[in-house]
Formats: C-alpha cells, sequence, structure tokens
C-alpha cells in the first residue's frame, strides 16, 4: 500500500504539472476561465490541508503528554530536550552559514535589475521580538492553541501536563490510558485521509503552474537552480552528520521517510508531512516518547531550509541592488539571523518576516522581497521538504544519542504500527538509562 501511495504521488505530481501547462497554454493570462479552472484545482490541496490540520493539534498533544508521562522521570525529558535544542542550534548555525558561504560564491543577484513593483503584502516585522516570542510561547488557553495549531503552544502545555500526570502516578493511569488511544486514533484517522494525497498534490502544482506558467522557472532559473544545490548540498552535509551516531542506518532512513518527503515537497507544508512522519519513524526504530517530544519542538526551532533560505535570499536582494557587504557584516547579519529566526513559530509567511526584518536592520530595500515572490511557492516546496529531513535526522539522533534506537519494522506495512514503545509490539518500554 505505501509502495503505491508513493507512486501515485509521483504521478499526480506529473500529471499536474502537465495539466497546468496545458490550462496555460490554452487560455490568456487574464481568463475568467484559466482563473476559475486554477482555483478549482487549488480546491483539492486546499480540503486536504484542511483534513492534516484537523488532525494535527491532538496528535501533538495525545503523543507528548502520553510520552512525557510515561517517562516517569524529568531528569530525562530535561536531558532530551537539552540534547534536540544542542543540534538544533548547530544545525541552523551550519544551514545559515552554508547560505551565506554559496551565495556568495554563486553571486546569483549579480547584474540583476529588478523593478521591485509587485506588492508585498502584510508582515508584521513590528511584533518580531524577543518580547513577543516570549509572551506568544505560553498558551492563554489550549484550546485557542489547538485552534490555531500552534506547535510550540501545545508543547508547553504538553509538557506541563505530561509531569503533572506522572505525579499522579495510579490516579492518572486513566487519562494515560485515553491519551495513548487518542493518538492510536489519530494515526488511524491520517491512514485514511493520506489516501487523498495524490489528489492534493495534482491540485496544488496544477493550480500554481496555470497560473504563472514553467517560465516561472525559466525567469529565475539561475537563483531556483542554485539555491535548490544548495539545499541538496546542506542535506548531504546533514546526512554525513547523522551518520556520525547512525552509521549506515542513515541511508536506511532515507527509505523510510520518501512519503512524507513527498508530500512536503508537493504541497509546500510540512504540517502534511507530519501525521506520517510520526508513523515512519515508529517504523524506524524511533520511540514514540522520542518523537512525540523531539518532532514538535523540532518544528518551531529546527527548521534548516528555511534558515539556508533566508541568508540567500538576504544575500541576493543586496546582490540584485548592487549593494556590498563586508565580511563583518555579513557575520553580524549571520548572527542576527540566528536570534531572530527563533522567533518565526506560528508566524504567517515566516521566512519573509525574517528576511524583511533582517533587511530593515542592515539598511537593504524591503521591497527587493518582491523579487521572490514570483517564485517564493518553488523555493517554499524546497525549504520545506528540508526542514522535514533536517527534523527526521534530529530526532533519530537524539534516539540513538540516548541509546533508545529500536530495530526497524517494515516501511511499507500496510497498516500503520503502534509505536515501538507500546505492548502491542511486544517490545520492551523506553530505558532511561543511556547506558544499558
Amino acid at each position: 500500500m505505501a509502495r503505491r501511495l508513493t507512486l501515485y504521488i509521483i504521478i499526480a505530481m506529473i500529471l499536474g504539472i502537465a495539466t497546468g501547462y496545458a490550462l496555460h497554454q490554452s487560455f490568456p493570462a487574464d481568463s475568467p476561465t484559466l482563473a476559475s479552472a486554477a482555483q478549482t484545482l487549488k480546491l483539492l490541496p486546499d480540503v486536504f490541508l484542511r483534513a492534516i490540520k484537523m488532525i494535527i493539534a491532538p496528535l501533538i498533544l495525545s503523543t507528548l503528554i502520553a510520552g512525557i508521562a510515561g517517562m516517569g522521570d524529568s531528569s530525562a525529558l530535561g536531558r532530551i530536550g537539552g540534547r534536540a535544542l544542542g543540534w538544533f542550534m548547530g544545525a541552523s548555525l551550519l544551514s545559515i552559514s552554508l547560505g551565506l558561504l554559496l551565495v556568495n560564491l554563486f553571486r546569483p543577484g549579480d547584474g540583476l535589475r529588478f523593478a521591485a513593483t509587485e506588492k508585498i503584502g502584510t508582515l508584521d516585522t513590528a511584533d518580531f521580538t524577543v518580547h513577543h516570542f516570549v509572551l506568544e510561547i505560553v498558551p492563554t488557553s489550549l484550546f485557542d492553541a489547538m485552534a490555531q495549531n500552534n506547535v510550540l503552544q501545545i508543547l508547553i502545555f504538553a509538557v506541563f501536563a505530561g509531569l503533572a500526570l506522572s505525579a499522579l502516578g495510579e490516579k492518572g493511569a486513566p487519562l494515560l490510558r485515553g491519551a495513548e488511544a487518542l493518538a492510536a486514533l489519530m494515526l488511524t484517522m491520517t491512514d485514511y485521509v493520506m489516501k487523498a494525497a495524490p489528489l492534493a498534490v495534482f491540485g496544488a502544482l496544477g493550480a500554481v503552474v496555470a497560473t504563472k506558467g514553467l517560465g516561472i522557472i525559466a525567469t529565475y532559473g539561475v537563483f531556483v537552480s542554485e539555491f535548490f544545490f544548495s539545499l541538496l548540498l546542506l542535506w548531504c552535509v546533514l546526512g554525513g552528520l547523522g551518520a556520525i551516531f547512525l552509521g549506515k542506518r542513515i541511508l536506511l532512513l532515507a527509505r523510510y521517510i520518501r512519503e512524507p518527503l513527498l508530500l512536503a515537497f508537493s504541497t509546500a507544508s510540512s504540517e502534511s508531512a507530519l501525521p506520517k512522519l510520526f508513523e515512519q519513524l515508529d517504523r524506524f526504530g524511533v520511540p514514540r516518547r522520542i518523537s512525540g517530544f523531539v518532532l514538535p519542538l523540532g518544528y518551531s526551532f529546527n527548521l534548516d531550509g528555511s534558515m539556508m533560505y533566508t541568508s540567500f535570499a538576504t544575500m541576493f536582494i543586496a546582490q540584485a541592488y548592487n549593494i556590498p557587504l563586508s565580511i563583518g557584516q555579513q557575520i553580524a547579519m549571520l548572527l542576527t539571523l540566528m536570534v531572530t529566526s527563533k522567533g518565526i513559530a506560528g508566524v504567517p509567511r515566516a521566512s519573509l518576516v525574517v528576511i524583511a526584518a533582517t533587511l530593515t536592520q542592515f539598511g537593504l530595500p524591503v521591497e527587493g522581497i518582491a523579487l521572490l515572490l514570483g517564485v517564493d511557492t518553488f523555493l517554499d516546496m524546497g525549504r520545506t521538504a528540508t526542514n522535514v529531513v533536517g527534523n527526521a535526522i534530529a530526532t533519530c539522533v537524539v534516539t540513538r544519542w540516548e541509546g533508545m534506537l529500536q530495530v526497524p519494522l517494515d516501511p511499507d506495512a500496510p497498516e500503520p504500527v503502534p509505536p515501538h514503545d507500546t505492548p502491542e509490539h511486544g517490545r520492551r518500554g523506553l530505558n532511561l538509562d543511556p547506558e544499558q
């Protein structure tokens, strides 16, 4: 079943591009018929993403509460969280630095003289402060956080709830079983929703190509191709670092995450990949008590593709406007991006917000963001897929670091499997002593 779904997604990608191109060639750009057809196609991914978002909040909440309560040891939680954040900070620094290095090497903006006439839209950089970020990570209401799918706020509530449930002991056992049952329910619902993934992929690509045409890639071909090459290089570097901990098993990981990776790329949405990524990491041997904590944390703090994009795009704009930046200024920009990027959780069009804030701080033309809007959808595909790769590797590395990585299961099993650390697998429970 899983192999067929991957094949269907690839076929849907090809058919979507072909359908979009046919529509673009058949009608003029300002044709109401073309706009209507594009809107109809876009309905497919919109419905799919709504169904995925319906699952995200209860899935994260239940897995986090069950995982943390099952640990029974706050020191283990602190150790895992510390190691995860250490990896996230290192990976972010690597992503931004590699982006700056490669954009200086390729210099895709040299010789370009664009007139920034396209409106950027609303980018609320006024709220982009440490004060705002600290307030935003603490929920005023669990229901509001779940309604907004605010991963970081759900994570904060779940950490407190999981620790409190662990402290309750036997009194909290019914609630713990309820959380585990809810997680299993969400995984089963995910399996149902995933059957519609090829239709969503077809509609998403068809709508974009129908309105913009294939020529949009050629227009910014140099920038797009060099950015995607940079992302590929980042994948190799992250994979090499992961191999230090996982050995040859890092190659096996690619087989397990191919479906969530394709989903993230084709829909340009990390949320669409999260439920399937949970399921595939279960099969890879990651206990849900680890992935249920590290993955949501990574979705807020470990956006490797987005980090590379912020540095690459900022320097591209500077080059396009022929504004030279010294090494010292670029290092200052790197440090600025390292800090500001950690506040993007829950901010609409987050990467553009980071870029706008950085451009303003360094006296660069903010209107240069308009140069990116034409191909931002395609660039978003690449950076979103990279975010998924980075978080998958980070979760597996932290698991191996803790000495908890289990024997992998069949990645193509037809039905969702229970997490490794549940009785259904017949596996031992989570070992909180990494030396055992």
